[in-house]
């Protein structure tokens, strides 16, 4: 009995010590995600946002994108330098990725996009990146946002891209497809899918306009503009820092100012950099008790140390 009594005691401080909380347990950073607006040429403000956190050592875990934040993401997601990236927006121009091709669901194609894509991506498919991507786009058959997270690249970033009116909705898998802006705007809930436990948004809206629109395609840009800036704000709590670029003045197909538009974006992620710590710094003790805690509860399902 002696034995027994020894045996079950030696267990008992065994498992109390396996339980005790360790302060000296590694902290485990958490995954951030960053989630990256539509804004047609605005959207190369999202290069000077990457370059603001890489320079100041912010690590992004995974990435998700709408219409050219889903370009802007698909090209970082290879891995390629931020400094090619942004000769590549600089250079940029309207027909590098779309050509006028009137049928009756719009006025072109945005097949070139393809094409202008090979220089990052070559043929590769979206799980066979550096790291995880979500491409957004909307299901005009469903009304429901459809996230890519695997399959090619090429057709997933066409339909994410194809504003409606002026580009030929995109078919992939029976489903006909258009611009995430949609549905998704700035995608968070994407970038949550991939596993981000800090999620940041870049939001390229306009405030109010100080001139008439001058055509028809300016009606169409101020009016989708007007209705993506309230779903934001009805969804503003779906990302834990939203980082918003001053490109009001610029328009839709200002490529020519991308020296600017990159400085824009560089200036609000660095305005953005302290809550971003203060968050990350916040989780990573969260993470820490959480990993304590299941350890607890591990031990009080029945799971033993001793065998």
């Amino acid at each position: 009995m002696s034995i027994v009594r020894a045996l079950f005691e030696s267990g008992i401080r065994r498992l109390r010590a396996f339980a005790r909380p360790r302060t000296a347990l590694p902290q485990r950073r958490p995954r951030l995600g960053l989630a990256l607006g539509g804004g047609f040429a605005r959207g190369i403000a999202h290069v000077g946002v990457l370059r603001t956190l890489a320079a100041e050592g912010v690590t992004v875990d995974c990435i998700s994108g709408t219409s050219i934040g889903a370009l802007i993401a698909a090209a970082f997601a290879t891995g390629s330098p931020l400094e090619a990236i942004a000769r590549r927006a600089i250079s940029t121009t309207f027909r590098d990725f779309a050509r006028w091709n009137l049928s009756r669901y719009g006025l072109a194609s945005n097949d070139r996009l393809e094409r202008y894509l090979t220089e990052f991506c070559g043929t590769r498919r979206i799980e066979e990146l550096n790291i995880p991507l979500a491409i957004a786009t909307t299901d005009l058959m469903t009304g429901e946002a459809y996230v890519f997270t695997r399959g090619e690249v090429g057709p997933a970033l066409r339909a994410s891209t194809a504003y409606p009116g002026l580009f030929r909705p995109v078919e992939v898998e029976g489903r006909m497809l258009v611009d995430g802006f949609l549905t998704a705007p700035v995608p968070a809930e994407a970038a949550r899918s991939l596993g981000a436990e800090v999620v940041v948004g870049v939001y390229l809206g306009t405030g109010p306009a100080a001139e008439k629109p001058r055509h028809m395609a300016e009606v169409l840009w101020r009016s989708f503009a007007i209705m993506q800036n309230h779903a934001v704000r009805r969804g503003a709590n779906r990302v834990d820092v939203m980082i918003i670029p001053a490109v009001g003045e610029f328009d839709w197909d200002d490529f020519s100012k991308a020296n600017e538009l990159i400085a824009a974006g560089e200036a609000a992620a660095r305005a953005a950099l302290p809550k971003i710590r203060e968050l990350l710094a916040g989780r990573t003790e969260s993470v820490e008790r959480r990993e304590i805690t299941d350890s607890k509860l591990r031990l009080a399902s029945g799971a033993s140390p001793l065998r």
